[in-house]
């Protein structure tokens, strides 16, 4: 009973503090210069129970010396009407910068296949002979995996990507550019369509027993005890689908749509570099800093023994920090069983808790059973963390059933300097209510917060007796 009573007060807690972040931290600086621009994604021929994931190389992006403000994307029919997730689930996307050699005749897909690319950062590997040469985030992991600058999956509708003022991810900076080499995106999309297969949980967990598969997409023989995963799910394999289901007339276009926003890179701007933890790294502080952050991206959950509010599995990870800076964003990645990821110090003092959204109805971004959105922190006061500083990060999943191929990522954006006070605020007569404005906005938010919290406990109380977890995902 107090164990329950206090994840109620820390989720209660975790509310309260979401009502006083925002994501303009009062710097209206770059706002008003905001662009915006709309894409799609080369199409997905997708049929029921298969699967894409397709990288593609050279996608339609904002060129040029910018700041990008937020990058938001939904898959889309040929209409262009929104696709629910219990008809085609959106396993990831990310999207990754990288160096092209002008005048470069092997296909681009082809240097990748070949690892014809470099892996080291393009300022230290200027004279490198490689066609490709990829920019990644900071960090940890950066050798072959999580090296994107910004990447979702069922949750992408209803989490938000904005950077806050006066911050954005400084892209296309000429005098990083190498000599003769040209900048471009890539997309990596895994859609995998549901439509009449035998088990959605299964399939969008990849168990390799539906997809039939014994080896992954490079030929290895896939490692005893392996149950599900992305070494099952690759591109164009094929989910089980049920009995005597009309395959007939059900192949389909559809396109990811992404929403890029973004500003002209000028003294006003503070860059903000992106970082991404994975809670299945395999670094080790006893080893020692030399030691490479190896991410396995994925991990299974077992199912617990017994039942009601105790089936909860928590994962966690300290890991050293390889910068001095703010944290002025943070998000986690989770999928479906998933109840949370957070970011605290050593003394426990919380950071970032990111917190699922799950959907109760069949439109798109309210699809029941699916994770459709995760809180994004927005701290009131950036987060100071010093280089070598450890901090933990955390993964909870119900494990009331077990997850196979589940991730607990952590996005988090890191300034490296503040804005000066005032620095980006518009004319005091132009920012300042009347007096008597303000007032009423006080008691109104008052107001608001207080009927917040009742709300809150009333729905509390009526859970009190409620199992954990998640609603099922139908099949």
């Amino acid at each position: 009973m107090m164990a329950r009573y206090h994840r109620r007060s820390m989720i209660l807690c975790l509310v309260l503090l979401s009502l006083s972040i925002s994501p303009s931290q009062g710097f209206l600086g770059t706002e008003e210069k905001i662009k915006s621009a709309v894409f799609y994604s080369p199409k997905l021929v997708m049929n029921p129970g298969s699967v894409a994931n397709p990288y593609l190389f050279d996608i339609d992006f904002p060129r040029g010396h910018i700041g990008l403000k937020a990058f938001d994307a939904e898959v889309v029919d040929e209409a262009g009407k929104p696709v629910p997730l219990h008809e085609t689930y959106l396993h990831h996307w990310i999207v990754e910068p990288y160096y092209v050699r002008k005048g470069s005749k092997l296909p681009q897909r082809e240097m990748f296949r070949n690892h014809g690319f470099s892996r080291e950062d393009p300022e230290s590997n200027l004279d490198s002979k490689s066609d490709i040469i990829l920019v990644k985030n900071g960090g940890l992991c950066r050798s072959l995996t999580l090296r994107h600058f910004f990447g979702l999956g069922s949750e992408t509708r209803e989490t938000s990507t904005y950077v806050p003022d006066p911050y954005a991810i400084e892209i296309g900076n000429p005098e990083e550019t190498p000599d003769g080499y040209e900048f471009k995106w890539l997309l990596n999309i895994h859609a995998i369509d549901t439509r009449g297969v035998e088990d959605k949980k299964g399939c969008i967990e990849c168990l390799c027993d539906l997809y039939n598969v014994t080896i992954d997409e490079y030929g290895r023989a896939i490692r005893p005890g392996y149950k599900g995963g992305l070494y099952c799910c690759y591109d164009k394999t094929q989910c089980r689908v049920k009995s005597g289901f009309d395959n007939g007339e059900k192949t389909r276009t559809l396109f990811l749509k992404y929403t890029v926003r973004w500003v002209d890179w000028d003294s006003s701007v503070l860059p903000a570099k992106v970082y991404i933890f994975d809670v299945t790294d395999s670094w080790e502080r006893s080893k020692g800093d030399s030691q490479e952050h190896i991410c396995h991206v994925e991990y299974e959950v077992k199912p617990c023994k017994t039942n009601g509010d105790g089936c909860i599995d928590v994962k966690k990870k300290s890991l050293v920090m390889p910068f001095d800076g703010y944290i002025v964003y943070g998000v986690a990645h989770q999928h479906a069983g998933g109840i949370g990821g957070a970011l605290y110090r050593e003394n426990g003092e919380g950071i970032c808790a990111s917190m699922p959204k799950y959907g109760n109805g069949d439109e798109p971004g309210n699809e029941a059973g699916y994770i459709v959105g995760m809180s994004s922190c927005y701290p009131a006061d950036p987060v100071k963390v010093s280089y070598g500083e450890t901090l933990t990060l955390e993964s909870n999943y119900s494990n009331a059933v077990g997850h196979t191929g589940v991730m607990g990522l952590f996005y988090i954006l890191v300034a490296q300097q503040l804005p000066e006070p005032d620095s980006s605020l518009p004319n005091k007569q132009h920012f300042e209510a009347p007096a008597r404005s303000l007032s009423f906005l006080a008691i109104f938010a008052v107001t608001v917060v207080v009927a917040v919290v009742v709300l809150i406990a009333a729905v509390i109380y009526r859970r009190q007796k409620r199992e954990d977890g998640y609603q099922s995902l139908s099949t």
